[in-house]
């Protein structure tokens, strides 16, 4: 049977990886909805309102599942990681703190003004409420991303018997690899929203949706992802030169270097042998691996031997790694070559609106694969040189957090059958929604005047 540790690591992994996938889509969707409200606002075009009517419901749908999954992972730092709390509690308490109060009082309180205010409050209210929802969602990504990346870059602190204590919040909440951290979630978050508005308006249109609003979002969500995809490419290489500066041996695990060398090829494929300390059935493109991560064709890379008993499992960092770029560049493929389709024919064939939906949640795919690699990567350091996983478990009876993970795999399952039926069954929904109606276009017309009317006043 598998011990308590081992049990308590499977039970947050869990945890973790189901949460992340909501706050993924909410993010960035919060900010599309404010997209397609000003659009609205400034055009009076009544098809702004139906994209923004329909996606409303998705992100009401999405963030509600993120809140309740992610209450849960603040019960088993008490449960499943006591060490943790006491050891850093002084640091991680408030940053949790901040993100709940922004989440509830910004987030949830506002949310209500944009699902229900619609036809109660004046339009700027509305618009300013879906803006303040927005910007609540990525303040609330900016506390957990500051914690997060403080664990792998701890600074602005000092040890007191054996507790972290506060010498300077600045420097706890921008630590070295919080900038990099930070705008990598952010634009991962624009590329998830992307591909699933994009996936969720080809789906409409292959079931015969031939109305205006579909392919509108369509074209939005493309034009997005071509303008985050490289942008998301620089980011990383930054990101990537942070983490080769503070946490080699992560790099050595995601690259498969075995020994400290020069000139290191890159491994596009190849099986991580931990036992022998090697590689098998090689695919490498000669110095590429240096050039990539010092800038120079002849740079040092650190190998796994500098770090021995105390550097992660490998062969998980090396194709989590893989899976996360190689996902990354198809992702930009694909926009860019549908966008271009788009310009030229204002139509895309039913094999890429196939493609396009078949890719609804490839941005889950991508951040699940680059978030193993970062928290698998500092193994086995739950704080980068403050405290180690083992050291941070609870010592309670196997069978209790056996148990417990039994029943949140059982209830994320369900949640996550209902979450994906819910949403296709709401697109299907709009596709039997007729066009926008003439006594639409003219209430439309009505409130754009109003509005006018009171901006001149």
């Amino acid at each position: 049977m598998l011990d308590t540790l081992i049990l308590s690591r499977i039970q947050f992994a869990a945890n973790i990886s189901f949460h992340i996938l909501f706050p993924a889509i909410t993010i960035a969707l919060g900010w599309f909805l404010f997209y397609f409200k000003l659009r609205f606002n400034l055009s009076g075009d009544p098809i702004w309102m139906r994209a923004y009517r329909f996606w409303v419901k998705v992100f009401a749908l999405t963030f509600a599942i993120g809140v309740v999954t992610g209450i849960t992972m603040s019960f088993q730092f008490g449960t499943n990681w006591p060490g943790y709390m006491e050891t850093v509690g002084n640091i991680a308490g408030p940053l949790l703190g901040y993100e709940v109060l922004t989440a509830f009082f910004l987030e949830a309180t506002f949310l209500g003004i944009m699902l229900f205010g619609i036809n109660r409050v004046p339009a700027k209210i509305h618009t300013l409420a879906t803006f303040i929802v927005a910007l609540g969602t990525s303040i609330s990504a900016f506390w957990i991303l500051s914690l997060n990346s403080w664990m792998h870059t701890p600074a602005g602190y000092e040890m007191i018997d054996g507790v972290a204590h506060v010498t300077s919040w600045l420097e706890v909440i921008f630590n070295p690899s919080f900038p990099y951290r930070f705008s990598h979630m952010m634009v991962a978050s624009g590329l998830t929203a992307s591909f699933l508005i994009a996936g969720i308006s080809a789906y409409r249109i292959l079931r015969g949706d031939a109305k205006r609003a579909p392919k509108l979002t369509l074209k939005t969500a493309l034009t997005v992802a071509c303008v985050l995809g490289p942008l998301q490419m620089i980011i990383g290489d930054m990101h990537g030169l942070n983490t080769l500066e503070h946490q080699p041996q992560k790099v050595a695990a995601m690259e498969g270097v075995w020994q400290t060398e020069k000139n290191v090829p890159l491994l596009l494929f190849a099986i991580p042998d931990e036992a022998a300390k090697k590689n098998h059935f090689e695919l490498k493109i000669p110095n590429m691996a240096s050039l990539i991560l010092t800038h120079k064709i002849d740079g040092e890379i650190k190998g796994l031997n500098e770090f021995e008993g105390n550097h992660p499992p490998v062969a998980p960092v090396f194709w989590g790694f893989r899976i996360m770029v190689g996902l990354g560049l198809l992702m930009i493929f694909v926009a860019w070559f549908s966008r271009i389709k788009l310009w030229k024919s204002e139509h895309l064939s039913p094999w890429n609106l196939k493609v396009l939906f078949a890719m609804s949640f490839s941005g889950w795919v991508a951040t699940l694969a680059g978030w193993y690699v970062t928290e698998i990567g500092r193994q086995p350091e739950l704080v980068t040189g403050i405290l180690t996983v083992k050291d941070a478990a609870t010592d309670i009876a196997p069978a209790n957090v056996g148990l417990s993970l039994s029943l949140y795999l059982i209830v994320y399952a369900i949640l996550m059958v209902a979450y994906l039926h819910t949403v296709f069954l709401m697109a299907r929904g709009a596709v039997e929604i007729e066009e926008v109606s003439y006594e639409e276009v003219r209430k439309s017309n009505m409130q754009h005047e109003n509005s006018d009317e009171v901006n001149h006043v």
